[in-house]
């Protein structure tokens, strides 16, 4: 069970009076690819137009660019809902970036009123996703907004 309390702290802690978003970002994806269990990715994707464009990461190499609308980021972005997929095999527009990914969980980023980006977070274990781990992520995503982006 995660310790979303801890893990809140700690990204407010990292980011707060830090003017340079891509920095917060990265360490961001750090502090959940190692914080969290049971992942084989963590990153950030930003909307630029109708695309999603890679963002800092962590784990294996991953898709440059998603069409909003397609795989689960995209989906996520399309419908501005945290997407949570106990089987991405199971989804009907699932881009294969990392064969060993089999579940995952988006949450779009907003600013200002908008989405900017989404959080996206794999594991290689089926269903590995709880309610808990949507609302975390989903408040993890409020704070880092709030606290952590500025325009680059």
């Amino acid at each position: 069970m995660t310790d979303y309390k801890t893990l809140h702290a700690q990204l407010a802690a990292l980011v707060h009076g830090v003017p340079h978003r891509t920095a917060n970002l990265a360490n961001a994806a750090a502090l959940l690819y190692h914080g969290l269990e049971g992942l084989n990715w963590a990153g950030f994707y930003l909307l630029e137009r109708d695309m999603l464009v890679l963002g800092p990461f962590q784990g294996r190499p991953a898709c440059i660019e998603i069409p909003v609308g397609q795989g689960v980021c995209g989906t996520a972005v399309a419908e501005d809902r945290t997407q949570l997929v106990q089987d991405v095999h199971q989804f009907p527009r699932h881009i294969a970036c990392d064969s060993a990914s089999n579940a995952e969980l988006v949450v779009p980023i907003h600013v200002g009123g908008k989405i900017v980006g989404v959080l996206d977070v794999d594991s290689p274990y089926i269903g590995h996703f709880t309610e808990e781990d949507r609302i975390g992520l989903e408040a993890f995503v409020r704070i880092l907004a709030a606290e952590g982006w500025s325009e680059e």
